[in-house]
């Protein structure tokens, strides 16, 4: 494990992170105190077509209570909220 000071990791933090990609744990500190890790975080598991399910409700396409006087007929009278 290395240990790099702020500044040195400030100024050097992409190739910190190219280092942290290759599997390397690195310590940042401030004044010889360690205060923080920087290491790679676990890859998400890639997706595979096909195995994700939706569930779509029988209700799916039916008016939304919200939008009701948006969808009245311009003839109607519009019920006060």
């Amino acid at each position: 494990m290395t240990i790099v000071n702020v500044h040195e990791a400030k100024t050097h933090l992409s190739r910190l992170l190219e280092r942290v990609e290759h599997g390397e744990r690195i310590v940042i500190a401030r004044a010889g105190r360690p205060i923080a890790i920087l290491q790679a975080i676990e890859a998400p598991r890639p997706r595979v077509p096909g195995t994700d399910r939706v569930v779509i409700g029988d209700d799916f396409d039916d008016p939304l209570p919200e939008f009701a006087e948006y969808a009245a007929p311009a003839d109607e009278p519009q019920q006060p909220r």
